[in-house]
């Protein structure tokens, strides 16, 4: 069920991207010779009007086949040279390019605001105008390595009893009694008693010093989060806000990674294929709808800024040469374009192979 749901989720998500490409391709007068989702071999395909749409073997991506956006010379100086990509304005190529990624926010930002309607997990206080419902206590993250991460704590459980031999909590626990609670348990194993989802799961955790300063942790960090629900107008000014709070961080944390690795510094071991994707999928999905919707805003966003990095073959990249050419004052020649954006999409393809063989190494891990 897992893969089926992050299949299902990765179509979408294509389709959405790929989807802005053709309707700003048609909207500005752009032959668009096929539709497709996944990567050939086609398993089926039909026909309306002058475009193909087909469905296609490999899951993994999708594409929309653009008249002259790989010039040749039909595209160039053919009987249909006015309907080519190659000789629109350059305006309104760099429109086509980045419609696909202005297609993945916008449907980011339509998640998020609906499940902030649904009733979104925020901490308490993250809404001045609305308070959050039945607060809990709850682990917002948990680093690698840490005694919790060793133990099985993951991010989302509501911390809901502790116990150490004979001493256990009572009633409702705040993030205060917790860290109490644990600081003073050095080397001494205690039962963390948690709801994840809808499942309720007990798993022993031994706190360590050298942590945080001067008494025993686990490495975990904490909050009060409860059910924000908003109606419809303040969930849309929020989905835009935590939008661009999320378009922030994937952004600043690519740079960070895509610098470490010009230096030689980057662990390319942290970096989540599409197994381990699956994986994240399945587990959103057993925490809940609004979690499940939320994963996918977040992959929505990511799948729009990796696309404007000015690599060959992703969409940065070919608005990169749209640039050149404006300043040049010429086109940059068509079988140098094809052969550096075959080149960039043969090195992509080699990448996701070595994440992915990476993800799988993980699970036998």
């Amino acid at each position: 069920m897992t893969v089926i749901i992050f299949l299902i989720v990765l179509a979408v998500l294509v389709f959405v991207h790929e989807l802005g490409h053709f309707l700003a391709a048609k909207a500005s007068g752009i032959r668009v010779d096929e539709f497709g989702i996944g990567f050939p071999p086609k398993l089926f395909g039909f026909k309306r009007g002058e475009t193909t749409y087909t469905l296609n073997a490999i899951p993994f991506g999708g594409f929309v086949k653009i008249f002259g956006e790989n010039p040749d010379e039909e595209s160039i100086g053919g009987p249909d040279k006015a309907r080519s990509f190659f000789n629109k304005p350059k305006y309104l190529q760099v429109m086509v390019l980045a419609a696909g990624v202005t297609f993945n926010i916008i449907f980011a930002w339509l998640l998020i605001s609906i499940g902030f309607m649904i009733g979104m997990p925020a901490q308490q206080g993250y809404s001045s105008q609305v308070a959050t419902e039945n607060s809990q206590a709850t682990i917002l993250a948990v680093p690698q390595g840490s005694p919790a991460e060793l133990g099985g704590l993951k991010a989302g459980d509501k911390v809901v009893k502790l116990t150490a031999g004979a001493e256990s909590t009572q009633g409702k626990l705040s993030v205060e009694q917790i860290q109490s609670f644990v600081a003073t348990k050095k080397d001494q194993p205690v039962t963390f008693d948690v709801t994840r989802g809808s499942e309720a799961i007990s798993v022993q955790v031994t706190p360590k010093e050298g942590i945080v300063a001067d008494r025993a942790a686990i490495g975990v960090q904490l909050g009060e989060v409860g059910i924000l629900k908003l109606n419809f107008f303040q969930a849309f000014i929020e989905g835009a806000k935590y939008t661009a709070y999320i378009i922030q961080a994937t952004a600043v944390g690519l740079a960070q990674f895509l610098f470490q690795a010009v230096t030689g510094r980057a662990d390319f071991a942290t970096v989540t294929g599409p197994v381990g994707i699956a994986g994240m999928v399945g587990d959103a999905t057993r925490l809940g709808i609004v979690y499940l919707l939320s994963f996918t805003a977040i992959i929505s966003v990511n799948l729009a800024v990796i696309n404007l990095i000015p690599f060959p073959a992703l969409d940065g990249g070919r608005i990169l040469f749209v640039i050149i050419e404006k300043i040049k004052g010429s086109a940059i020649s068509p079988k140098f374009a094809n052969a550096v954006n075959a080149a960039g999409f043969a090195l992509l393809l080699l990448l996701m192979l070595v994440v992915t063989f990476n993800d799988i190494l993980n699970l036998f891990k």
